[in-house]
């Protein structure tokens, strides 16, 4: 995905995906029946997890509605963003402390959302509003190296997978939602997504890429989503 500096190591690519949707026992869903839990497990084409991957779920017939906004913190420590992931429900703010002994200045030429913080150290300026759905690409202009995202959503659940691949959510109502999956190593900025029916007390849905992810970036800094 495009958006001008920072280029983007590791490239952005939504590859095709191979989809296997499993139901767990029918127990079946009266109007009043308790709602259900939703588990998405993501793997490479190996088969081996894949780990820090951003799940979004939109629900596809008002059975749940965008999740509120929250207030995240994307750190500076080690001359690394910390986290240097983050997905963030649409109207959601972010602050950018500096807690390195140097000074940074980050940036984001997203469409989603420009900004520029100025050299700074501390925590001098006041969160970011993003109001936007999309991907925001951040950098510093002091330190090349230095590379995040925050994936800014409407989705009525999202998250990150876990070491093992997977990523769950409880309280689903039941109906039928669309399961989106994107990962800085992707390739591409193509967006492919898969419809699910939770109908079951405990849906889930097992996600396998059909192409090699891109290699790390030659940097001793490796990001958080390539250390698996």
């Amino acid at each position: 995905m495009a958006n001008g500096r920072p280029s983007v190591r590791g490239g952005l690519r939504l590859a095709a995906l191979a989809l296997a949707v499993l139901g767990g026992a029918s127990s079946g869903f009266s109007p009043s029946a308790a709602a259900a839990s939703l588990t998405v497990t993501v793997l490479q084409r190996s088969g081996k997890p894949l780990p820090g991957a951003v799940i979004t779920v939109h629900a596809l017939d008002g059975a749940a509605k965008p999740s509120a906004p929250v207030h995240a913190v994307m750190d500076q420590i080690n001359e690394a963003f910390t986290p240097d992931l983050l997905v963030i429900p649409v109207g959601s703010t972010v602050s950018f402390p500096n807690s390195d002994a140097v000074r940074h200045e980050v940036y984001s030429f997203s469409p989603a959302h420009r900004f520029e913080l100025p050299l700074y150290r501390g925590h001098p300026y006041p969160p970011q509003h993003f109001d936007t759905v999309g991907l925001v690409t951040l950098g510093c202009n002091i330190h090349d190296f230095m590379l995040a995202y925050i994936v800014v959503t409407d989705a009525s659940f999202y998250g990150l997978t876990n070491a093992a691949g997977a990523w769950s959510a409880s309280a689903v109502p039941p109906g039928r939602y669309r399961i989106e999956v994107w990962d800085p190593r992707f390739e591409s900025d193509a967006n492919l997504s898969r419809e699910v029916d939770v109908s079951d007390a405990a849906a889930t849905a097992r996600i396998q890429l059909d192409q090699r992810l891109r290699p790390a970036p030659l940097d001793t800094r490796l990001p958080s989503w390539d250390q698996y």
